[in-house]
């Protein structure tokens, strides 16, 4: 049976920390098995957008049993050594809980703006040099920067030998699940599938047989997808995808389907048990 979690996104009408963490709490309490942010620097023109950070560390400090986390963190635009401190902190404040989703960003504009380099495969490859430089960190060993200069960085996490790290694809395109493959789990998105729009089972059973070859095996490896169910449908919606490989089922929350308020509704209805 697959685990199933709460998707809040960072900006528009949820773009508010209060509300955020109001939507958390009611999670854990309803019996959801996690809630994980978006993570956006800007979105839509002037589109209101709050920190992710701060919202997830005061989840949990309030909540003690779902696992939380950010998908997904646009690493190549964030300096991996804040980024080591931040996470060993919520993993600390959370009792071991937290989830690191690791990918290159969907908007060209949050580094384009900030003078960043927007080019896919540059991101790329700076997420695979961020992620190798965050795992080192997170051991809580002497390693060396790449500037040279050994440094050890405590408190490391709790959970070992690390913080689990799910890198996000977008299929067909295979960079991104290769990159799962040396991870923890992977976060399927489709260039076929919009918001609201289901996924074809027989396209998620592809990227796992995909992932599942990389490996070798699929043991203790997290497949994630995030889609859109009824408490009604949500059984039947979700069964073909758990035949398929699926470990975590993340119920979108946004706007285009009633905003915070049917959010709120959809977290007090709970997950299908």
């Amino acid at each position: 049976m697959p685990r199933y979690a709460v998707g809040l996104p960072n900006v528009g009408p949820f773009a508010d920390a209060r509300t955020l963490v109001e939507l958390a709490v009611a999670a854990e309490e309803r019996g959801w098995d996690g809630v994980f942010l978006w993570d956006h620097l800007l979105y839509h023109d002037d589109w209101p957008v709050v920190n992710t950070v701060v919202v997830a560390s005061a989840v949990a400090a309030l909540t003690s049993r779902i696992r939380l986390g950010v998908l997904v963190t646009a690493l190549p635009r964030r300096r991996v050594q804040t980024v080591a401190r931040e996470t060993a902190a919520l993993d600390t404040l959370s009792g071991g809980r937290l989830v690191f989703g690791a990918g290159i960003g969907s908007m060209d504009a949050e580094y384009a703006a900030f003078g960043e380099d927007p080019d896919l495969r540059a991101r790329g490859r700076r997420l695979d040099d961020s992620l190798a430089q965050l795992a080192a960190l997170w051991s809580g060993e002497v390693v060396t920067t790449p500037a040279g200069h050994p440094v050890r960085m405590l408190p490391a996490p709790v959970q070992r030998p690390r913080v689990p790290v799910w890198c996000a694809g977008r299929w067909p395109n295979r960079p991104g699940f290769r990159r799962s493959a040396r991870w923890d789990g992977f976060v399927a998105t489709f260039t076929n599938a919009g918001q609201g729009v289901p996924v074809p089972v027989e396209d998620f059973a592809d990227v796992v047989g995909f992932v599942g070859a990389e490996r070798g095996s699929l043991d203790g490896f997290d497949v994630v997808l995030e889609g859109a169910t009824t408490p009604q449908d949500a059984p039947d919606v979700i069964a073909p995808y758990a035949a398929a490989g699926l470990t975590w089922w993340i119920e979108a929350m946004g706007w285009w389907r009633g905003g915070v308020a049917a959010a709120r509704e959809r977290i007090l209805a709970g997950p299908p048990r």
